[in-house]
């Protein structure tokens, strides 16, 4: 995921994008935050190794994004890193992008994509389980197991149809877009 693509991403997703590949997970989260009382010195190495970890990390871009949205970092406290950055280059970044940012988190906030982007990733979930994980435990046939998981996914399908349309009604897309 590029720096754009980010931007232009909500925050399941991106939250989803950095769960899945973020070259951190597993690791030590002491290991991106400063100790009470750590002293300098031994701060700047941990944050120099956190900065190594996070500059190869294909999710980099999407931790940098979620980093911006919540707030993370503080112009004079040097005690984290995200994404590559210190607390205070996110402040930097964050000041510096201040109106794209109230934008995207009141975005983040909107009920209705919200709703929309956990029944996306319920059905994705959903059309991607096993049948056999579906099937543990139950007395079914793997077809009548299969026929149930294709109707809620249609079922989930028409419903994020349903939401998408009624959203871009409201925008004035109309009902042809």
């Amino acid at each position: 995921m590029t720096s754009t693509q980010a931007r232009h991403t909500r925050r399941a997703v991106l939250q989803a994008a950095v769960d899945a590949g973020a070259r951190c997970t597993g690791a030590d989260p002491d290991l991106w935050f400063r100790g009470d009382d750590e002293s300098d010195t031994d701060w700047q190495t941990r944050r120099t190794t956190a900065q190594r970890i996070c500059a190869g990390c294909p999710a980099r871009a999407a931790c940098e994004e979620l980093a911006l949205r919540t707030g993370d970092g503080d112009q004079v406290v040097d005690d984290l890193v995200r994404a590559g950055y210190t607390g205070p280059e996110l402040a930097a970044i964050r000041a510096h992008q201040e109106r794209r940012l109230a934008a995207a988190v009141a975005a983040d906030q909107d009920t209705d994509g919200r709703h929309l982007r956990e029944l996306t990733v319920l059905v994705q979930t959903e059309a991607l389980s096993s049948l056999d994980q579906r099937q543990h435990g139950a007395r079914k046939s793997p077809a009548k197991v299969q026929a149930e998981q294709n109707q809620l996914v249609r079922m989930l399908a028409d419903r994020i149809g349903e939401l998408r349309t009624a959203r871009r009604a409201r925008a004035g897309w109309g009902v042809a877009a």
